[in-house]
């Protein structure tokens, strides 16, 4: 079978359940943590922390562990939704078959419930804590992440990652509606640059993954268009995300450091997706989204330090808060 040769009907697509994921043997603590993807929730509490600390105002510094505390929470309740609706597809991928709930180690039904109820608490104790704000856009990550990337879209389009991705690029603009109580050009231009970031990331892992999602019947680029149209995308994207990573340094948002540092990274990442399109094999896919990910800690590390003339003493308390959230 071709790259492009798999044709998908959205909603006629069926999956059968992994015979393990209906019976629960004995769960952990560590399989509840594991539902939270806790290495994405990293990234998560890394840039909503970087969108409170960048924001104009003051909050306390217990109100803004709180506020972290609830973006993580947040967004390991959407994770545990999304493997108990993808339970089927996490059982058939080589990536994801080791989740509790693909290997019978905790209930389907506990995982949902598991994961409402961390949800609704985290935008609950945002409102009543923080302010109805980041609240709300808490609620709506979760809502889209859900409903719109899980249900809807992942298992329908090849443009999932492209429109869903917008779930991931909420957290920098909770963190800013914390302190500010709303939404502002600069909490936009964060929002901005992981969302043009998100597909360039995934379709480099979906490109020397595709097999997994082939067999798992997921749409994804590579499978639906084929390895080069995928290459083409990337680029065109990293050409989009190089100057748009320059944008806080000109709003304000960070210094000049930071806009030196995004610049040569932009351009690393861009000559990095032209070796994706040069080159055949996994190697240079591999690598670039590798370097995605640095790319990302590395600029949202930046604004953190750009702001932070006193930021041992200001921000010690949120960042011991972000350790015991992570890890």
């Amino acid at each position: 079978m071709s790259d492009a040769s798999l044709s998908l009907a959205g909603a006629e697509v069926s999956f059968t359940e992994a015979p393990a994921a209906a019976r629960r043997s004995g769960a952990r603590v560590s399989d509840y943590f594991a539902l939270l993807k806790p290495r994405v929730m990293s990234l998560v509490v890394f840039s909503g922390f970087a969108g409170l600390y960048a924001a104009p105002g003051d909050i306390h510094p217990f109100l803004a562990a709180v506020a972290v505390l609830c973006i993580a929470v947040g967004a390991g309740a959407a994770g545990a939704i999304n493997m108990w609706y993808e339970r089927d597809i996490d059982a058939v991928m080589e990536r994801t078959r080791g989740r509790p709930l693909p290997r019978g180690r905790i209930a389907p039904q506990e995982a949902l419930a598991f994961g409402v109820i961390l949800s609704l608490l985290s935008v609950m104790l945002m409102g009543i804590a923080i302010n109805w704000a980041a609240a709300a856009l808490l609620g709506l990550a979760n809502a889209f992440y859900v409903f719109v990337y899980t249900i809807w879209l992942k298992r329908r389009t090849p443009q999932n990652i492209v429109i869903g991705g917008a779930a991931g690029a909420f957290p920098p603009m909770i963190g800013w509606a914390a302190v500010t109580g709303g939404v502002e050009l600069q909490s936009i231009a964060l929002f901005a640059l992981i969302f043009i970031w998100t597909p360039p990331h995934f379709w480099a892992l979906a490109l020397y993954r595709r097999i997994d999602y082939t067999k798992a019947r997921v749409p994804m680029l590579p499978v639906v268009a084929g390895a080069a149209a995928t290459k083409r995308q990337i680029l065109l994207y990293s050409l989009v995300l190089a100057p748009l990573g320059l944008v806080p340094a000109f709003l304000g948002t960070a210094g000049v450091v930071y806009g030196l540092v995004a610049a040569v990274m932009g351009l690393c990442f861009v000559l990095l997706a032209l070796r994706v399109q040069r080159e055949e094999g996994d190697k240079a896919a591999k690598q670039l989204f590798g370097f995605s990910i640095l790319y990302l800690f590395v600029l949202f590390g930046l604004i953190i330090v750009d702001r932070a003339p006193g930021l041992l003493t200001e921000a010690a308390p949120v960042l011991a808060a972000v350790s015991w959230i992570v890890g």
